[in-house]
């Protein structure tokens, strides 16, 4: 990487699970110039303890009292302290990664102190203004000194919002280099499924964690049914539940439809690539999925009414769906064909780069960090 930094001077900011799978070979780029701040958002040891450890990343600076807030509140108490933690020791450059409140929340902070600003994954949309995701990431892009965007489409997305040229760097999608080196070899894998009691290419892996999906029974209930009547029909389901998910089970009573299910804890982020490597279908409303999956060859069922990821549907990895029916009908016709649809999608290329996005962003961010924001603007 060039320029050369100083030790701690990026300061990497994320607060999920996802942020810390996406950012990962990005902070390995960095090396000592990282500092890693967690805001907490979902600070556990499933969520986020087990990540750091599985992933090689440095020990964080965790902020306090941000989990379990509403959106509103997660922002507020983080970008106080951000801001803070900033006025204290400077960053020469803040780093934020996708859409969540803690990149909403570093990105203020940055804005705010006048600390140039690097985006990973700029410029996706949904279109949808229902999701509060859209509302960060468009905010998060129009104060961003660099912008990082995975693909042209994504390119395009900003220079329709006006968005300066100079500041937009079509980069690829760190989720590639990140899959390749984070999905365990044959053997691994192998063990993997036969500890799991399942098949090459013979089950569905599940994960459901949206509040789209987790809010009412209605949602939950009708999504659970159809992974329920998978299993019925001979299809082991393989479903690793998110904690908000549990306690919307619990809450709406919904248990008796997890009686089929082969419900585990949340697995961990090469434990998932090992399994989705081998599933005949994927079901699930992540977003980080949606791109995994086009890594992996694998099909997968989009739970969602929208998405910001409409290269995996375009390439045909992947489509949208509703709770009920529609899910229901679409698993079925995809499983049927699944020897044909596997075939077709181990020789369709991942839409989202050639796996050098990190070492891209790590260049770029060294060398804004020595180059102002205002000088940028300038040029």
């Amino acid at each position: 990487m060039s320029p050369c930094l100083p030790p701690s001077s990026v300061a990497v900011v994320l607060g999920t699970r996802p942020e810390l799978v996406k950012l990962a070979p990005l902070i390995h780029e960095l090396g000592e110039a990282t500092r890693l701040v967690h805001t907490g958002q979902h600070w556990d040891e499933a969520m986020s303890g087990r990540f750091l450890r599985d992933l090689g990343l440095p020990r964080p600076e965790v902020l306090t009292g941000v989990g379990g807030r509403p959106r509103a509140g997660q922002i507020a108490q983080s970008l106080g302290q951000l801001d803070a933690a900033f006025a204290d020791d400077r960053p020469a450059a803040v780093v934020v990664q996708g859409d969540t409140n803690a990149t909403l929340a570093g990105a203020l902070a940055a804005n705010a102190r006048g600390i140039p600003l690097v985006h990973v994954e700029a410029g996706l949309r949904s279109f949808d203004r229902a999701m509060p995701e859209e509302h960060n990431r468009v905010m998060v892009d129009h104060v961003s000194d660099l912008l990082c965007a995975a693909t042209a489409e994504n390119a395009a997305n900003l220079r329709a919002e006006s968005l300066d040229e100079r500041r937009i760097a079509v980069t690829g999608n760190t989720v590639v280099e990140v899959v390749r080196r984070r999905l365990p070899d044959p053997p691994a894998r192998a063990a993997l499924l036969a500890r799991h009691g399942v098949a090459p290419d013979g089950y569905v892996l599940a994960t459901v964690h949206r509040p789209e999906n987790t809010d009412t029974a209605e949602a939950l209930g009708a999504v659970l049914a159809e992974l329920d009547r998978i299993a019925r029909d001979g299809t082991p389901v393989l479903f690793p539940m998110h904690p908000r998910t549990r306690a919307a089970v619990e809450r709406f009573a919904l248990d008796g439809l997890l009686d089929r299910l082969a419900v585990t804890a949340p697995v961990g982020y090469a434990e998932f690539l090992g399994l989705a490597r081998h599933a005949a279908l994927l079901v699930s409303d992540s977003g980080g999925v949606q791109e995994e999956c086009t890594v992996l060859g694998r099909p997968l069922l989009v739970v969602r009414r929208s998405t910001e990821r409409p290269e995996a549907v375009d390439a045909g990895f992947a489509a949208l769906v509703r709770p009920g029916a529609e899910l229901g009908g679409l698993a079925r016709s995809w499983l049927a064909d699944r020897t044909e649809r596997l075939a077709r999608l181990a020789a369709t290329p991942s839409p989202y780069g050639d796996g050098l996005a990190s070492a891209r962003i790590a260049r770029l961010t060294a060398q804004l960090a020595v180059r102002p924001a205002a000088a940028l603007a300038a040029a």
